[in-house]
């Protein structure tokens, strides 16, 4: 029994000093890797680095196609012009993103950490700036322990420069897509930009720098909530990238071009599956939330596999227990993306492109003119959310008893708003003290109409 409990505290032991020794953050080394699924988030990688910068510089009628314009606050789509009260499409389309991500998730885990975040991309980037600067990361980790010298100053400050200047870039692209690209990089490099722009971009730029540069893995392990919770999402029948143990095992070094002995098994323990890896675990000890599921593990296994002809996929995206009723779980995830899709149609259908808003006047509900008749004062706001001038009529529909005064026909530019003045006047006596109308705006280029519905008051009735 005493014997037991001793063996029980040194187990103990153990596993407290591996979780500290795990727990002490230590600079990674990330060494290159070739292979399948490098080509493949090589390929996303450039393809979303491209649409990022191009985006921007898209051109519709002599205009910016897509601009975040904040000091308007006017969100432009080409012809399309939104404002804060269409923001709801927005958030259906973040919406349907999430579902899209939480569906994928439950397939192939943090896929998109892997391959097409933001964070991994950059990253991976510096990564090979660093590789081709320093060298390889064994080279990378011995010019960090290396005494101060002109050699390792000069080293360093060749990759820092690089990495600035691709951190500079990369928040002058951002905040193009807030301030329009024909003055952002003009005004900035002449130093004609404002204050607010310049210290937007420097930030960005500062961000860029300390998450890619320093920070690099400890934004996903600590920082990225997405890393937290994906787990819930996660279950025995999404596929991750895993480690054969059955086959692996016993691990053990060996030469090549010989039989492998007869107590091991395929892997030969030569760690480049950690040293590849962007967050620096060792998929060989099971599923860990920090894996990003990006498949370079796989890569450097699958190289070591063929040096020793033996078969691939020690390191694959395997099940640990193949679906079942995998029909379910794809309706589920596809039923509530339609409903999204579904009510993102519906809203983009019933969207008109202007707005009218009609207020009473606030000084009185009603008054008698100069004709001794009963006036109300209205004042009508027209906004006009097309990329085009447009000019809107105003009617008073169904009304034989009354008549609209004022300026009916108006013309609005692009994205603003014009202020317009009206009077409604009761030719006979009304009945009622408050009498239900309707004024009809037309837009004469698009042929939409909006009704809106007043009230006219008169008192007590009568003269």
């Amino acid at each position: 029994m005493k014997h037991s409990l001793e063996s029980e505290n040194i187990s103990q032991e153990k596993q407290t000093v591996i979780f500290q020794t795990k727990a002490i953050d230590e600079n990674i080394y990330i060494r290159e890797q070739k292979g399948y699924f490098q080509k493949i988030r090589r390929s996303l990688s450039w393809l979303l680095m491209v649409a990022f910068i191009l985006i921007p510089m898209l051109t519709f009628e002599g205009k910016q196609a897509i601009l975040f314009d904040v000091a308007q606050q006017q969100f432009h789509f080409y012809s399309i012009i939104l404002f804060p009260q269409d923001f709801l499409i927005f958030c259906l389309i973040f919406i349907l993103a999430a579902f899209l991500l939480f569906y994928f998730t439950s397939l192939y885990g943090r896929i998109w950490c892997g391959y097409t975040c933001p964070q991994t991309v950059w990253l991976l980037m510096f990564n090979w700036v660093e590789r081709r600067v320093e060298g390889s990361h064994r080279h990378s980790k011995h010019l960090n322990q290396a005494k101060i010298s002109t050699k390792k100053v000069g080293i360093k400050l060749v990759k820092h420069t690089l990495w600035l200047f691709i951190s500079l870039t990369t928040a002058l692209v951002f905040m193009s897509y807030f301030v329009p690209v024909k003055t952002l990089y003009t005004d900035f490099f002449t130093f004609e930009s404002s204050f607010v722009i310049q210290a937007w971009v420097y930030f960005f730029t500062l961000c860029t720098y300390i998450n890619a540069g320093w920070l690099k893995e400890k934004m996903c392990l600590h920082v990225c909530p997405y890393a937290r919770f994906q787990s819930v999402m996660i279950g025995q029948s999404t596929k991750l990238v895993a480690y054969d143990n059955l086959r692996g095992e016993s691990r053990g070094p060996r030469k090549r071009n010989t039989e492998k002995p007869a107590d091991k098994g395929d892997c030969i323990d030569c760690k480049l599956c950690v040293e590849v890896c962007p967050v620096g675990i060792d998929i060989r000890n099971g599923f860990q939330y920090e894996c990003i599921n990006c498949g370079l593990c796989a890569d450097a296994c699958d190289a070591v596999m063929d040096k020793f002809n033996y078969a691939k996929g020690l390191i694959k995206y395997q099940w640990q227990n193949p679906p079942k009723n995998k029909w379910l779980h794809h309706a589920s995830y596809a039923l509530v993306s339609l409903v999204t899709v579904f009510a993102i149609i519906s809203w983009t259908t019933i969207r008109s492109d202007f707005e009218v808003s009609i207020s009473r006047d606030r000084q009185s509900l009603y008054r008698i003119n100069t004709e001794g008749k009963i006036e109300n004062i209205f004042t009508v706001k027209i906004l006009n959310k097309t990329s085009a001038v447009q000019s809107y009529s105003l009617n008073l529909k169904s009304s034989n008893n009354f008549v609209l005064r004022g300026e009916q026909s108006v013309v609005v530019k692009s994205g603003e708003q014009v202020i317009n003045t009206v009077s409604i006047i009761a030719t006979t006596a009304p009945n009622t003290s408050k009498t239900k109308l309707q004024i009809e705006i037309i837009a004469q280029e698009s042929k939409n109409i909006i009704h809106k519905e007043i009230s006219f008051y008169s008192g007590s009735g009568g003269w």
